[in-house]
């Protein structure tokens, strides 16, 4: 079992910093949280990830680990013993759960992103369409991890369901921006009852953005869009 000093460096509307925050949690671990200006990156953070200058970054005794799918795999493996074990202990229900993870950030992260920030109404068209295609795949992904139990792993949170829930604040929030929810009842009711589910779990709420003070941030960024936009 590893021990040491745990310091994360991060943001905290990033559904990529929440992420570990909720693997951490999970895990009962407690860790240094240091939040980055990301117009201002620190040399902290610049030094510990090189090659991409992002967060997440988690630091272990000194030791950067980036991105946020391998800071969580790290963290589970790391910690053995601690907690509950995120990932899968059989290796073909470990490779599924990789699998759908990396799906989520290929193409629901990617997609939804663009129902947002699409530049035009067709482009934004586009990433729904996209959006709602990966969910009906992830729907089907919950079905076959759950096998009829309240979570990706079964009857407790497992890698998945730490991976997906880094979105739920966003889910929540840009149904209050946009009225669009692309885990919806009709469409998807299983993950629907997941969002709300998850969002329970004291270690989930121990973490998650409150969802008015995410739409003031989306709503910022947009202002700050626009005026860009207009002085050039």
């Amino acid at each position: 079992m590893a021990g040491g000093e745990l310091k994360l460096l991060g943001a905290w509307p990033s559904p990529f910093a929440l992420r570990v925050k909720l693997a951490l949690s999970f895990k009962g671990l407690s860790y240094e949280d240091i939040e980055e200006d990301l117009r201002n990156k620190s040399d902290l953070l610049v030094s510990s990830n090189p090659v991409h200058k992002k967060i997440p970054v988690l630091i272990h005794n000194g030791k950067p680990i980036c991105e946020s799918q391998i800071i969580v795999q790290y963290i589970d493996e790391a910690f053995v013993g601690t907690g509950p074990s995120l990932l899968p202990g059989d290796p073909y229900e470990r490779a599924i759960a990789r699998f759908w993870a990396a799906y989520v950030d290929d193409k629901l992260v990617a997609s939804w992103m663009q129902t947002f920030r699409g530049k035009t109404d067709e482009e934004k068209a586009e990433g729904v369409k996209q959006t709602l295609a990966a969910v009906e795949h992830l729907e089907a992904a919950f079905k076959e991890c759950s096998k009829g139990k309240p979570f990706f792993g079964g009857d407790n949170v497992g890698y998945l369901d730490v991976t997906l829930g880094g979105l739920v604040g966003w889910v929540h929030a840009g149904e209050k921006l946009y009225g669009f929810n692309p885990f919806d009842a009709t469409r998807s009711p299983l993950l629907n009852a997941w969002v709300e589910r998850f969002g329970e779990l004291d270690a989930a709420k121990a973490v998650l953005p409150d969802t008015d003070r995410l739409v003031d941030f989306a709503k910022m960024r947009q202002a700050e869009a626009a005026a860009a936009a207009s002085n050039n």
